[in-house]
């Protein structure tokens, strides 16, 4: 038995990245009930609309599923904290800040704890808090992103080496290859977020899905880099124009502003790609299809056995 599956009780060790804004109930659900891990991304997101998500998951699959919070940014902290114990969540996925006095808290009520990391240090701290899952997310993944720039490819194995939870990894993963390429590297699942997007059951502007779909290899951009404020975005119009802004010295605050949740939903949802930033991580340059969840899923698990099989074959094992 897959330890990252046991500890989370699902079928299959893949796990839906936060995705604040874009994480709906039809795909959270639908990811659920097909045997992976469905996540809500609490985001910046006000309690009485979180709380709606959440019914309408439990009325979409009896599965686990779980909330990302980004502590630092999420406004309404001890609102959604009491949500989780009334609606008797499993699981939580804290990012974006010390999880310690948090995942002391949830491992009190009985949930589990994913903590979402982009260095060995954080895992060794989130280990001590007493995380049951470790997140380790490269400079590959979408939107919000570590100054660390640290790869998947170089990030996991020195995670898997430095703590004895089971590590999970995140960015640069959209495929079956991703997935297996990634056990071989120690861990005990992946995270995925922009593949998700590029399904049936996601609620997103139908132009968002089609430039991941029509994506190549070159077509994200990381902007942010001079005010501390790192993206990896889709490289449209918008973000075109936030690097313009970077150049002619833009502040700190200024560019929050242009890349604030407001902006986000303009883009992603609402599809005004003029006005609103898509983020997107590197694997969009794989993505070609939109195909439901539940078949992504057993895509992947299929994939991943025969690049499994056939490294057996390449290292001349018999």
């Amino acid at each position: 038995m897959n330890i990252l599956c046991e500890k989370l009780s699902i079928t299959y060790p893949i796990i839906q990245g936060g995705m604040g804004n874009v994480s709906n109930a039809p795909l959270t659900g639908a990811i659920s009930q097909a045997g992976a891990l469905g996540t809500i991304g609490a985001g910046t997101m006000a309690p009485d609309e979180l709380e709606s998500l959440i019914l309408d998951v439990k009325k979409l699959t009896d599965r686990p599923f779980c909330i990302n919070i980004p502590i630092t940014v999420q406004p309404y902290l001890k609102e959604v904290v009491q949500l989780v114990e009334k609606h008797c969540i499993p699981v939580v996925s804290l990012s974006a800040g010390n999880p310690a006095k948090l995942a002391k808290h949830f491992k009190d009520q009985g949930v589990k704890v994913i903590c979402v990391v982009a260095s060995v240090r954080q895992a060794q701290k989130a280990e001590q808090a007493g995380a049951d899952v470790i997140v380790g997310e490269g400079y590959e993944a979408a939107g919000i992103n570590s100054n660390f720039e640290t790869t998947t490819l170089t990030l996991i194995p020195q995670l898997v080496k430095a703590v004895s939870v089971p590590v999970a990894a995140a960015g640069g993963i959209g495929d079956g290859r991703g997935l297996a390429a990634m056990l071989s590297l120690g861990v005990y699942g992946v995270q995925m977020g922009t593949r998700f997007i590029a399904t049936e059951e996601a609620l997103v502007h139908k132009d968002y899905k089609r430039l991941i779909v029509e994506a190549s290899d070159t077509d994200t951009v990381v902007v942010g880099r001079t005010v501390g404020r790192i993206r990896r975005l889709l490289n449209t119009e918008y973000a075109k124009k936030l690097a313009e802004k970077e150049e002619s010295g833009v502040t700190a605050e200024e560019f929050g502003e242009l890349t604030n949740e407001d902006r986000h939903i303009s883009g992603a949802i609402q599809g005004n790609l003029a006005d609103g930033h898509l983020n997107s991580g590197q694997i969009a340059g794989i993505v070609d299809d939109l195909p439901p969840v539940s078949e992504l899923i057993r895509r992947m698990m299929a994939e991943a056995e025969e690049a499994a099989k056939g490294l057996s074959s390449k290292l001349g094992i018999r």
